[in-house]
């Protein structure tokens, strides 16, 4: 039975931790008065993409895409440029301004973090345990 004592003890850090997760995330958000679609598009806008890579890696429908970076590119945060090599096409780029603000995001949600006070040895650790983990599913 010790292995369901096991199971429980672990099973409850996990939801402690995401609690603590999502409390820091809104909190961040808040303070930088995004929503978590916006933070989510901004975190994925490294490098340009078009409508339809940006709705894959946010999974969602690319009429959900278009309303969040519609309040996005109304902030001068990013802007719809037309694609390289597929006329068809509009990619989205972070303006300097989206550049730096996406920057301070980044920081901000990394800075006093639920995982800040790990290593990056335990951080590491953490995530290959709960890689293995989810693997299962």
């Amino acid at each position: 039975m010790e292995s369901s004592g096991s199971f429980k003890e672990i099973r409850g850090l996990v939801l402690e931790l995401g609690r603590r997760l999502d409390a820091h995330m809104r909190e961040c958000l808040g303070a930088l008065n995004l929503t978590p679609s916006q933070a989510t598009a901004l975190w994925e806008l490294g490098t340009p993409v078009t409508m339809r890579q940006l709705a894959d890696a946010m999974t969602c429908e690319p009429s959900n895409v278009t309303f969040v970076i519609d309040r996005l590119e109304s902030q001068g945060l990013v802007e719809r440029r037309p694609h390289p090599t597929d006329r068809r096409a509009k990619q989205l780029v972070l303006t300097p301004e989206g550049k730096d603000f996406r920057e301070r995001l980044i920081h901000t949600l990394s800075a006093d973090s639920p995982l800040s006070h790990l290593s990056a040895v335990e951080q590491g650790r953490l995530r290959e345990g709960l890689l293995r983990a989810v693997e299962r599913s």
